[in-house]
């Protein structure tokens, strides 16, 4: 008997091969933080130290999860060269027109930043090179956009799970290989949906679903740039495969052994399944590690693991053997994440202390709750069995999903969403909006969030016809689980429909388009595909069940099919043919290499210290700080020229950067550095973008003349 998902004597089936590869992606991204956080701690986060240990990390948790793998998607080979044809168009299409985003304005340089730091650093916090100035100065300042100032360093602003895999592409190919990193995540990402869709439906949809999720534009968008949602959806759903494998494994060995006490194949098939729900919870919990706000998203996992061993201790021994392994691996994946937040965000954390002490407390709400339900288990399970049988509870319960949803689609008659301006951000958040309004041709209100439009995001990228269709599947579902059936949607189920809620009701984002769709990224549009196929597939079941014939049925699949790709493709066919900020790389390139090799950089104004004090770090490996400037949005010419004159002491060459010549002509005489015209995000507030914007970005270069009197 074989112990692998190998069989050496004969060729795995097309399940199986569909099976392995929708699950590699996530267990050899798991593998890879597990390895590289430990080292980045140390300070040796280097392609010699975190290569070889992250290929054996990821080498041990393929070995244990992949382990006595049984047949759980049944598939032919046509249908898994369609979802692995799918994946790599997807993979070379949005590398074709992938993003380079390296200046600093929005998160997706300030990961690629980042990525570059460790890829040629291997550490953290990014130290001032305050003796590169001539020592610190009240004057200097080194934190930037997306880049904080704390405890005498600077600090990304993010979790380190996404950069630590962007940094591998840095280490192949530079910035050239960094930028190529996030379509090869999106075509990974393709394939763990898949085979989510093939285990859930059927593989017979998994091609169909692979397609529109590829097409879909926010998964587009988050492909070709550097974001941290891709990763984030391969370990949610990868999580997901992985716990469904767990209990085929465990139902497999029951059913073999259906009297107590179950002999060795068996016991061994127990076990592989116990090791597979404990991988599975790692990597849920690891997805805390790319996103702080995967702690959200996995928090069904914890009340399903509290479920199960709820069950378990109320008397069904088989279906509750998994709980413990998922709630240890859950718990050692979101505390490598909570530690990699302390030791490496703590700045990030206190920014989002506002959203994150309540999820804290709903957390801690949950994990009290769920022990407690654990505990009483044996004494309520009888009562709960009596109350699931109330009549018509089933469809109370379905018919309350289509009101939720009813209630979104209702909402932006219902309620207008406004957050007064408080704080520093919120102000600068409400300058956004107005700006932003002022080009839609909206009236003018920088208060206004445009959240209660969030069902309608949605509806832009899945479609009509698929929101529907999600919308009554989960009802049907829903109905079903309350019946006691279809306990294989559970979890699944839960973290869509959690997610979903709680991201449409506060997405926690400014809402211009494309840039709010990323929101729906990690769970709510691959959920709603996934739920849209399973409700296509139940359509044909009824066909089929009413008497119609084959042709009928296929028909009604091909209509289907029409009708949730072509929305996604027509709302997408206005931006995926074009890249955004392509050119930066060359333009970064030449700024750098225009740098004195001993440069001491100071911008002097505030769009180029925000947009380039790291960059310079980063990308062009010299010190760089900013200098204080002042309500004339210039700085004092005698802190420019203390500053200079420190920096020639000290050895080096001072260089003064700002976005104009006049900026920096009085010091000397000014080079123009940057002249980048490129095209950038369309920002619309109210309709689903079909365009682009014109961006400029600008430097000019002074090296100071020498004061005499120095």
């Amino acid at each position: 008997m074989t112990t692998g998902w190998l069989d050496r004597t004969r060729r795995p089936s097309a399940g199986k091969v569909l099976a392995v590869v929708s699950v590699v992606p996530a267990l050899v991204l798991a593998g890879w933080l597990l390895a590289g956080l430990p080292l980045l701690l140390l300070g040796w986060f280097r392609p010699l130290a975190a290569v070889p240990l992250g290929l054996l990390a990821a080498a041990l948790l393929c070995r244990y999860g992949l382990r006595r793998l049984p047949e759980t998607v049944p598939a032919t080979a046509w249908q898994v060269t369609g979802v692995i044809t799918v994946a790599l168009a997807s993979g070379v299409f949005n590398g074709l027109f992938r993003s380079e985003q390296l200046i600093v304005r929005r998160d997706p340089a300030t990961y690629a930043q980042y990525g570059l730091w460790l890829a040629r650093h291997g550490s953290l916090p990014v130290p001032f090179q305050e003796q590169a100035f001539g020592g610190l100065d009240p004057a200097l300042h080194f934190d930037s956009v997306g880049f904080y100032g704390f405890d005498g360093a600077v600090v990304p602003q993010f979790m380190p799970g996404a950069p630590m895999l962007h940094a591998v592409g840095a280490w192949l190919g530079d910035v050239a290989g960094l930028l190529l990193v996030p379509p090869v995540l999106g075509a990974a990402a393709v394939l763990v949906l898949a085979g989510v869709v093939a285990r859930l439906v059927g593989a017979r949809w998994a091609p169909l679903a692979a397609l529109v999720f590829a097409v879909s534009l926010p998964i587009l968008y988050t492909s070709r740039t550097t974001f941290s949602e891709i990763p984030s959806l391969i370990l949610l759903f990868g999580g997901l495969a992985l716990l469904y494998d767990a209990e085929a494994r465990l139902r497999s060995a029951v059913t073999a052994s259906p009297s107590p006490g179950p002999p060795g194949g068996a016991e061994a098939a127990i076990r592989s399944g116990a090791a597979g729900a404990a991988l599975a919870g790692l990597v849920f919990g690891l997805a805390v590690m790319v996103r702080i706000d995967g702690l959200r998203d996995v928090l069904p996992v914890l009340v399903y693991a509290g479920l199960l061993i709820a069950v378990r201790r109320a008397g069904n021994r088989d279906v509750g053997r998994l709980g413990v392994p998922l709630l240890g691996g859950l718990a050692v994946g979101a505390g490598l994440g909570f530690a990699a937040a302390y030791l490496l965000s703590r700045p990030y954390l206190k920014y989002l202390s506002g959203s994150l002490i309540p999820l804290l407390a709903i957390c801690g709400a949950v994990v009290v709750l769920t022990v407690a339900v654990a505990a009483l288990a044996p004494r309520f399970a009888a009562p709960l069995r009596r109350a699931a049988r109330m009549p018509r509870l089933p469809e109370i319960a379905g018919g309350l999903v289509v009101l939720v949803g009813a209630a979104f689609a209702a909402r932006p008659w219902l309620q207008t969403v406004i957050r007064p301006p408080v704080t520093v951000d919120d102000r600068l958040t409400a300058g956004f909006i107005e700006g932003v309004q002022r080009v839609n041709g909206l009236p003018i209100d920088g208060s206004r969030l445009y959240y209660e439009n969030s069902a309608y995001w949605v509806i832009w990228y899945v479609g009509l016809p698929a929101a529907l269709l999600a919308t009554f599947a989960a009802a049907l579902l829903v109905r079903r689980l309350v019946r006691g059936t279809a306990p294989e949607w559970l979890l699944p189920l839960a973290v869509i429909a959690w997610t979903t809620v709680t991201t449409l009701y506060r997405p926690g984002i400014t809402p211009d388009q494309p840039w709010a769709a990323r929101r729906l990224v990690p769970v709510v549009i691959p959920g709603l595909i996934l739920l849209a196929v399973w409700g296509l597939d139940r359509t044909r079941e009824r066909a089929r069940g009413s008497g119609y014939g084959p042709r009928v049925r296929g028909g009604l699949a091909t209509a289907g099919a029409v009708l949730l790709l072509v929305p996604v493709a027509f709302v997408s066919g206005g931006t995926a043919f074009t890249p955004i900020e392509r050119g930066e790389r060359a333009a970064v390139e030449a700024l750098c290499a225009a740098l004195p090799a001993r440069a001491s950089v100071l911008v002097v104004e505030r769009v180029t210290a925000a947009r380039f004090t790291q960059l310079v770090r980063s990308s062009c490996g010299l010190p760089a700080a900013r200098v204080t400037l002042y309500r004339t949005n210039v700085p004092r010419t005698s802190d420019v020229t203390r500053l200079a004159a420190r920096i020639r002491a000290a050895g080096r060459v001072p260089v003064l950067l700002a976005a104009e010549a006049r900026q920096v002509s009085g010091y000397g005489t000014p080079v123009h550095i940057m002249n980048l015209r490129v095209r950038q995000d369309e920002r619309s507030l109210v309709d689903p973008p079909n365009g682009t914007w014109s961006l400029a970005a600008d430097v000019w270069m002074t090296v100071p003349r020498e004061d005499p009197r120095t």
